[in-house]
């Protein structure tokens, strides 16, 4: 009996030794499985203190900086600009080269010049030695670029009024046409302020203060009236762009939120500016919210190739018949430039592939449009179908974190692959968006100043400043030059040929009448 209770007190021994061994292992997984989590979140939460150091004391730019020499790009039967060295050897000595045009200024032919005559005394004219009178053996000049305060002035129209025989009447002369019946400002003026707000980005009350450094006193309100009135009455040539834009088969469509002020006292609402673009033209649309429906409406009944960022409402588009959707690549490249932690030398040689397609399609908009589409099919779709591959098989090799950048930026790359080659097979589409990137740039600006639009007919009628003013910068015209001129000249020209008054047409006929060495209209003589 002894025995046997030995024997049970050993079973139950081993027995409780075995659970013990057991709840151990429970211990471990539970700690092991909780290492990996925390391990996992302090990782994540490291790569988000690195992105925002960047953001605040790093560099912005996406630009790479190539380490070594063997990282440098060549591609065979292709020639790129060297790039100019920042310094050249000079004897005994290195100095920096002379900057080309950099810092220059360019003035017009007919600038006026105001000569002051700088002299000695007639006492210094003679040496104080030998008392000869000295000797005039040149001239030094300097210049400098003065500026004068802008003028006003008030046209005065008189019109003699003429009684016809027996009280039939009076007859009198008419005004000439104006963009704004009964309005005091005349087209000069709001062109200037057009230009002043729309395109150098000053709020009213500014320009209404620096009228007022003039003795010139026009409220703030008087002045919003005018702009919104003004930018409404140009409505039909604002039109005729935006038709334009719909039926040029390439485009270019981007969105940027605005204030838009709201109901009560300081309240202000997001609305947003719709940007449709192409390399001549820009045309901004005034919504009060970011509804794919907007994006239908604007490009309903477009058929072509256009290019944006991924956007929900864009991929939607992008399903349609007759649409060709070529999303962006710098929007691609940006994603995995903000990855720089989990797997920093994959990330660099995606960036490297990106950057090879990008100096491709420099050299390919050099060539004719057959050599581009050439360029593209040898030389670009193989570097895309490379990133494919490379980039599948880091997504599914399961080793990334879900929440991390670099997974973010492969998922995003993964998700565009049906449309990624669309660029290479049209030869005005191009490899990104920053065609309109730089079209809404200015908004940045401009909402920081103007701080918001006042209703959404002054959104409706801020955007068609927008369109007529930024499309004039975008092709090198002088905006108030423009807007002056057209706006005389809107109410009395033939409806059917409006499209002359376009920047792009308005301005082709000004160099036609220069070659022909015909004066252009000088807009001072006709006010």
């Amino acid at each position: 009996m002894a025995l046997e209770r030995e024997f049970d007190r050993i079973l139950l021994m081993n027995a409780t030794e075995t659970a013990y061994v057991e709840d151990l292992k429970s211990v471990i997984s539970d700690l092991t499985t909780s290492n990996t989590r925390l391990t996992d979140e302090l990782t994540l939460l490291r790569q988000q203190l690195d992105w925002l150091r960047r953001q605040l004391f790093g560099q912005k730019s996406e630009k790479i900086i190539e380490k070594g020499k063997e990282q440098q790009l060549c591609f065979e039967g292709f020639e790129l600009k060297e790039e100019l060295p920042l310094s050249k050897p000079v004897a005994a000595h290195t100095r920096s080269p002379k900057r080309q045009g950099g810092d220059a200024i360019t003035l017009p032919a007919d600038l006026p010049v105001k000569e002051t005559l700088l002299d000695l005394p007639e006492e210094e004219k003679v040496c104080p030695e030998t008392g000869k009178p000295l000797v005039k053996i040149g001239e030094e000049v300097t210049h400098k670029l003065a500026h004068r305060p802008g003028s006003f002035y008030l046209r005065r129209f008189i019109r003699p009024k003429y009684a016809l025989p027996e009280g039939d009447g009076i007859r009198i002369a008419e005004l000439p046409d104006t963009i704004l019946p009964r309005c005091r400002a005349d087209e000069s003026l709001l062109a200037e302020i057009a230009v002043r707000k729309f395109a150098d980005h000053l709020p009213l009350y500014r320009i209404s203060e620096e009228f007022s450094r003039e003795k010139i006193g026009i409220s703030r309100q008087l002045l919003s009236q005018w702009i919104v009135n003004y930018g409404l009455a140009l409505e039909p040539l604002y039109q005729l762009m935006n038709d334009r834009l719909l039926k040029g088969g390439n485009l270019f469509v981007d969105e940027v939120p605005v204030p838009l002020q709201a109901p009560g006292k300081g309240k202000v609402d997001q609305a947003y500016l719709w940007l449709m673009a192409e390399e001549k033209c820009r045309v901004y649309h005034f919504r009060t919210n970011r509804q794919h429906k907007n994006a239908y409406e604007l490009l309903e009944g477009y058929q072509g190739v256009f290019h944006s960022d991924k956007y929900g409402a864009y991929e939607q588009l992008a399903k349609q018949p007759g649409i060709i959707w070529c999303p962006c690549w710098s929007h691609i490249r940006r994603h995995f430039f903000e990855a720089d932690t989990g797997d920093p030398l994959f990330r660099e040689w995606v960036l490297r592939q990106i950057r090879y397609l990008f100096l491709l399609e420099r050299v390919a908009w050099a060539r004719s449009e057959e050599e581009r589409l050439q360029i593209r099919q040898d030389k670009e779709v193989p570097i895309i179908d490379r990133l494919i591959t490379a980039i599948k098989e880091r997504l599914h090799s399961g080793k990334l974190l879900p929440k991390s950048k670099l997974y973010t930026a492969l998922g995003y790359f993964c998700s565009l692959i049906p449309y990624l080659k669309n660029y290479t097979k049209y030869p005005r589409a191009r490899l990104d968006n920053n065609t309109a990137e730089r079209a809404v740039r200015p908004l940045a600006i401009g909402r920081k100043n103007w701080l918001f639009f006042g209703s959404p007919r002054g959104g409706k009628a801020g955007a068609i400043l927008l369109s007529l003013i930024q499309t004039c910068r975008g092709i090198g015209v002088n905006p108030r030059e423009y807007m002056e001129d057209v706006s005389r000249r809107m109410m009395g020209h033939n409806s059917q040929r409006l499209e002359e008054l376009l920047p792009d047409r308005w301005a082709e006929s000004r160099r036609e009448l220069e070659l022909q060495g015909l004066p252009t209209p000088d807009l001072q003589s006709s006010a």
